[in-house]
């Protein structure tokens, strides 16, 4: 029988809850309240996200992030019944920055062209043109 040392370890150790979490929200239905984001992870798997500083948060999602404080289990209790069972901790956003679009210049304003010369048509003139 092999004797493992610490470090040798074939699977992690158990996870321990981590304690409060930043939690980034948007507003809730109708401007009421706040809803927890869901995001996904690079494989696409539904998870939710918590940080252990407002810094980092900051850092990965901008400094116009709303959040809450929570503690992992109930983070945990409130996404488990839409089938969301995994918690990041501390995550890097993964995706490019997103490119500002060229903004389009001006268009030149329309060139007015200059107004024909008239001349007073004779009687002679209005009188083909009535006829």
């Amino acid at each position: 029988m092999a004797v493992l040392l610490d470090g040798d370890e074939s699977e992690p150790p158990d996870r321990f809850p981590a304690g409060p979490l930043y939690v980034p929200v948007r507003p809730g239905p109708n401007g009421y309240g706040y809803v927890v984001r869901l995001f996904r992870s690079p494989l696409g798997v539904r998870t939710t996200v918590g940080f252990t500083c407002e810094r980092r948060l900051t850092a990965t999602l901008g400094p116009g992030q709303r959040w809450i404080r929570l503690a992992e289990p109930a983070l945990r209790a409130m996404t488990a019944p839409l089938g969301i069972t995994t918690v990041t901790v501390d995550p890097l956003f993964a995706a490019p920055a997103p490119a500002l679009a060229p903004v389009p210049a001006p268009a030149p304003p329309p060139v007015l062209a200059p107004a024909p010369v008239t001349t007073p048509a004779s009687a002679s003139t209005v009188a083909l043109l009535t006829t």
